[in-house]
């Protein structure tokens, strides 16, 4: 198995990263503000525009350790990567089914199982868990219709039809999402889901998570050889990781939305740490982002049970299993891809 190592996130627009023999060098005004040893990342996310040493670049893509570009929104700008893995073999019967709506249904129609079972299943856990303080008939009857949903995905037999249910769902889920939020109430509210921009902080933080998911999705499909620009689902778009964003469809709710709900509700995140901009978006501050980061890179590191594979991961590493899968079942080594059902 793969080891799981830190990711290095750099915050800040005025960083600037270089190399000195073996550690990434953080300056800022051209004075170093910290060092890490290259040996102990598996990957560089920095949030700014200042940039990178061409020297270090290029380290980083002869070792492998992917270097990712983003805006201060957390909007994905670029990113620098090493040499392809896996064969052509791997990645011409990925064209192949891609190209087959036939083929392709099979593998969307289970990414999409595996997102309305884990939506169903946080919606249940909330009840069960917080009875006297959530809507229990109002959630359960929302889980119940998720529940239905599910039957009539497992026969879907066209993406127009999938993509129906799927919107469906995720309205029906996200109608009773602000009743999974048990503090702070006056700061974090759920209206509806809206990005491009959020318009608030949940949604902030929702839109910021799904990047980072998107991410580690992208790295995780091509650190097994498929190409995370050709989806199954998503449509082909350039510049879109449309195999990235299919995958992630299962890991939206049980690795995003609630660490989200975790953030909220133990008070790790404050209304301190968001900044509204004139055109009604909100974004996180840069303490907020730090916050955010560290909690995350702790979420990743902790131990569950893989649904499948019957064996310990870290949560950080179910992204590369899930492409494992997906590998082994392009193959022809497994007769149905299995998407990772959580509960």
């Amino acid at each position: 198995m793969k080891r799981l190592l830190n990711i290095l996130y750099v915050i800040g627009k005025n960083r600037y990263l270089s190399l000195d023999g073996e550690n990434v060098v953080v300056s800022e005004r051209q004075e170093e503000i910290g060092r890490v040893p290259l040996h102990n990342i598996q990957g560089i996310v920095t949030f700014g525009y200042t940039g990178a040493s061409p020297a270090l670049m290029g380290v980083c893509a002869e070792r492998n350790i992917e270097l990712t570009f983003m805006s201060a929104n957390g909007r994905f700008l670029a990113r620098v990567t090493g040499e392809v893995n896996g064969n052509v073999t791997l990645r011409k019967q990925q064209y192949r089914i891609s190209e087959n709506e036939e083929e392709s249904i099979k593998l969307a129609r289970n990414f999409i199982i595996g997102k309305v079972y884990n939506s169903r299943w946080i919606l249940e856990r909330a009840a069960r868990d917080y009875p006297l303080r959530v809507d229990v008939e109002k959630i359960k009857k929302k889980s119940e219709f998720l529940k239905q949903n599910l039957g009539k995905i497992r026969n879907c037999q066209n993406s127009s039809m999938l993509l129906g249910l799927e919107g469906e769902s995720a309205s029906v889920y996200f109608s009773v999402f602000d009743e999974l939020i048990l503090q702070q109430k006056e700061f974090f509210y759920f209206r509806g889901r809206n990005k491009r921009p959020p318009l608030d902080n949940v949604n902030a933080m929702l839109s910021f998570s799904y990047s980072l998911l998107a991410g580690m999705c992208g790295s995780a499909l091509e650190g097994v050889g498929l190409d995370a620009y050709v989806g199954f689902y998503h449509t082909d778009r350039p510049g879109r990781m449309s195999l990235s964003l299919d995958m992630m469809e299962e890991l939206r709710g049980v690795m995003a939305d609630r660490f989200v709900l975790t953030l909220i509700n133990k008070r790790i995140m404050r209304e301190t740490h968001f900044i509204k901009k004139e055109n009604g978006a909100v974004i996180l501050n840069d303490s907020g982002r730090k916050i955010f980061l560290n909690a995350w890179q702790e979420r990743k590191q902790e131990v569950i049970k893989h649904p499948f594979l019957n064996e310990k991961v870290e949560w950080g590493m179910v992204p590369h299993v899930q492409a494992m899968l997906l590998a082994r079942y392009l193959r022809g080594d497994l007769d149905e891809y299995p998407p990772f059902f959580w509960k």
